[in-house]
């Protein structure tokens, strides 16, 4: 006999099914930041961890994600990740020792070089 995969009765399992995409989406966006923000030493609980490396990797993955899902969210959606996503971009840059060339930053050959001068925000 296959166990049930969701318990009846049990109001805080969600079957993935009756998860809106636009929810999955942001979910996912949100814990790639917070891994990243982790990384960039950005974390209250953990100020001294640093692994330029690993938050690289997250915000390339972040980028990709916001990048690929952002016309089918919306603007109003997509904005706050697309800000999440430059505020990560620009502390990378500050937190390495060699900064990247323009463009060439984590996640910017999806989303255009960021600075914190760029006009517009």
């Amino acid at each position: 006999m296959t166990p049930d995969p969701k318990p009846s009765g049990d109001p805080s399992t969600r079957d993935i099914a009756e998860v809106p995409a636009l929810e999955v989406v942001s979910t996912a966006a949100l814990h790639l930041m917070s891994a990243a923000a982790v990384h960039l030493g950005l974390a209250e609980d953990l100020p001294d961890h640093r692994d330029l490396d690993e938050a690289r990797t997250l915000i390339d993955a972040l980028a990709g994600l916001v990048t690929a899902a952002a016309p089918q969210m919306g603007h109003h959606h997509a904005a706050p990740l697309r800000d999440g996503l430059r505020s990560l971009q620009l502390a990378f840059r500050e937190a390495s020792e060699v900064p990247d060339l323009a463009g060439e930053g984590p996640g910017e050959r999806l989303t255009g070089p960021v600075s914190p001068t760029r006009s517009g925000r």
